[in-house]
């Protein structure tokens, strides 16, 4: 039985999800998204990616940092389903109680390893070699609801957070769907959640601070799940240098850490145990560049 869905997303994350549903059989009666932000360089006042889809999709769009204001217009949308991807706020009741059948969540991990707001980062951040998607009824307490169905997906050795999450948002989107229609057609039964919860608060700026005192696997998890937010980020003489592309230096002599050193075109910093191979820095002030340029540049 086709449904009349409300969905709730607001970065490019959710994207997938929401043009799944709108071209599916059921009926997305509304979206809700985050409102309207400075974006940039020159902080430009920009629309959510979700909004510029729905907008794009011919869908009605509600914009609200917070949804509990909008309890009265969701309440006359009577809404069969309430689904929500990365929407960037609580779903508290009266609300979470309003669409017939609640609200469905598709979280980016495979749960109940890394609730919250950054399981893809978090995941790559402590050497997850597996992580996943799943969608979850939407309860109370975070991230803890029975789990309609998930798919698992492998954490590439040189994947970024911003690519894994881009892999996750597809084929969860698919997860989705299927989960939608299950629940459309009475079929679908959740199961709760087992095993070791674990979580995934959101990542600040120190987060992606790099100490070469580390291990070259810690460093390099650390660069890419903070890549590319919040960005990762080493201080040399008092100035920021953002690291944007690193590889573990497996074959080069050890270095001491910190020790930087130009080897056959390649900078190269020491660790705790392998070096690390610097591909693209982005010091402060200047354009990103190769790293070895911006060394030879230094005047060392």
């Amino acid at each position: 039985m086709p449904l009349r869905i409300l969905f709730a997303g607001s970065p490019a994350a959710a994207v997938p999800s929401l043009r799944a549903l709108a071209t599916g059989p059921h009926e997305v009666v509304a979206v809700v998204t985050r409102e309207d932000s400075p974006q940039g360089r020159k902080r430009v006042i920009t629309p959510t990616p979700v909004a510029e889809a729905a907008v794009e999709l011919g869908l009605p769009v509600l914009k609200a940092n917070r949804i509990g204001p909008l309890e009265d217009e969701i309440a006359a949308l009577a809404p069969d389903l309430g689904v929500v991807v990365a929407y960037g706020g609580l779903i508290r009741e009266p609300i979470l109680s309003a669409p017939r059948l609640g609200w469905i969540n598709l979280h980016f991990s495979l749960l109940p390893r890394w609730r919250g707001a950054a399981p893809v980062q978090r995941a790559i951040m402590a050497g997850d070699e597996v992580t996943g998607a799943a969608v979850f009824q939407l309860v109370p307490e975070l991230d803890a609801g029975p789990v309609f169905g998930w798919i698992e997906e492998p954490i590439g050795r040189h994947q970024t957070s911003g690519h894994l999450l881009g892999v996750l948002a597809d084929k969860g989107a698919d997860l989705l769907a299927r989960v939608v229609d299950d629940l459309g057609a009475g079929t679908a039964t959740p199961v709760e959640q087992e095993g070791e919860v674990t979580l995934a608060p959101k990542l600040g700026l120190e987060d992606g601070r790099l100490d070469w005192a580390r291990s070259a696997e810690e460093l390099d998890a650390r660069i890419r799940g903070t890549t590319p937010e919040p960005g990762a980020f080493a201080e040399l003489d008092e100035a920021r240098l953002k690291v944007l592309d690193a590889v573990i230096a497996h074959d080069d002599a050890p270095l001491s850490p910190g020790e930087f050193d130009l080897r056959g075109g390649r900078l190269l910093v020491g660790t705790a145990t392998r070096p690390l191979h610097l591909v693209t820095v982005h010091p402060a002030g200047k354009r990103a560049m190769p790293a070895a340029d911006w060394w030879r540049g230094r005047g060392r």
